[in-house]
C-alpha cells in the first residue's frame, strides 16, 4: 500500500526564462536550472525536483531485516481486521511488532484498530508510537495522534477523529460534501476539516482562499499545515502571485521539519509550476 498525495486541482501557469552560463574551459554547457534558492542559499533545481512522485511509500519504512513470519503475521491480522474480528487482529499485530519492533506498520495498525473499537486512549499510545518509529510522517498517525491528544485535553469533542477518517467511507459526493459541511460547523477549530472542505471546492470558488486560512489558523497539525499551505501556494499561482507560490513551496521543500507528505507534495507542486 502507498499513499499517493492529493492537492487541489487548480490552474497554474509560471512564465519563466533560465539562461545557459559558460564554464571555465570555454566550452558552452547548460547550468542547472535553478528554481528556489533560500535564505541559507539552499537551492532547488529541475533536477532535484525530476524524482518527485508526490507518493510516499510508508509501507518499506523500517522493513529492512524484518521475519518473514512478522510480514505474514501482519497479513493476517489486516485480514482479520478486515473481516471485523478486531481482537484477533490485535493478537496477530502485537505478536507481528514483538518480531519486527522498528517496524511501523503493525504499530499503526494497532493504532487504527483500537481507533475503530472506539478505544481511543489505547489508539493515541500507538499512534504516538508510530510517530516515534516515524517523526516526519507515516500515513496519517501525525494527524491521528494530534487529534486524539486533542479529544483527551478537552479541546476537541470525543470521537472527532473516527468521525473524520469515517469521511472516506462515504462514497457519495453530496453526502460526503454534507458530512463535512456539518463538521466544519461543528468543529471549526478542527482544522483537517477545513483542509477536506477546500479540497471540496472548485478553482476559482471565490470562499476557497478563506477556507484555507480558517483551517491554518485552527493550529493545525504538521501534516494537515503542509497540505494547507500547499494548497495556499496553489491558489496564490492561481491569482496571478506566481512569486509568492514558488516561495512558499520552495521553503516548505527544503524545511528538515516538513513531513515526507510535505516534502514530496512541494516538489511536485514547484515541477508543475516551472513546466509552465
Amino acid at each position: 500500500m502507498s499513499l499517493t498525495l492529493c492537492f487541489l486541482p487548480l490552474l497554474m501557469c509560471l512564465a519563466a526564462f533560465f539562461g545557459c552560463k559558460s564554464n571555465q574551459g570555454g566550452t558552452s554547457k547548460e547550468a542547472p536550472t535553478i528554481i528556489f534558492r533560500n535564505a541559507d542559499g539552499r537551492t532547488l533545481t529541475m533536477d532535484d525536483l525530476r524524482g518527485a512522485t508526490g507518493t510516499v511509500h510508508y509501507e518499506i519504512f523500517g522493513r529492512e531485516g524484518v521475519p518473514a513470519e512478522a510480514e505474514l503475521l501482519h497479513e493476517q491480522a489486516r485480514r482479520a481486521g478486515g473481516a471485523g474480528d478486531y481482537k484477533k487482529a490485535l493478537v496477530l499485530l502485537e505478536r507481528a511488532s514483538q518480531l519486527a519492533p522498528r517496524w511501523p506498520y503493525p504499530v499503526y495498525d494497532m493504532a487504527y484498530t483500537y481507533m475503530l473499537t472506539k478505544d481511543f486512549d489505547s489508539a493515541r499510545q500507538y499512534y504516538a508510537k508510530t510517530v516515534e518509529l516515524s517523526p516526519r510522517g507515516y500515513f496519517t498517525a501525525i494527524t491521528a495522534l494530534d487529534t486524539l491528544t486533542r479529544e483527551k485535553n478537552g479541546n476537541l469533542p470525543a470521537g472527532t477523529y473516527l468521525a473524520y477518517v469515517s469521511l472516506e467511507w462515504i462514497d457519495n459526493p453530496e453526502k460526503k460534501a454534507e458530512v463535512v459541511r456539518q463538521l466544519v460547523k461543528s468543529v471549526p477549530q478542527f482544522a483537517p476539516a477545513w483542509k477536506e472542505l477546500a479540497s471540496m471546492l472548485p478553482d476559482g470558488d471565490p470562499n476557497l482562499l478563506a477556507t484555507i486560512e480558517k483551517g491554518l489558523a485552527a493550529d493545525p497539525d504538521a501534516e494537515t499545515k503542509g497540505i494547507l499551505r500547499i494548497n495556499k501556494a496553489l491558489v496564490l499561482n492561481g491569482q496571478g502571485n506566481h512569486e509568492s507560490a514558488i516561495r512558499l513551496l520552495g521553503e516548505l521543500a527544503l524545511d528538515p521539519k516538513s513531513t515526507y507528505a510535505t516534502e514530496q507534495m512541494a516538489k511536485v507542486s514547484l515541477a508543475m509550476l516551472a513546466k509552465k
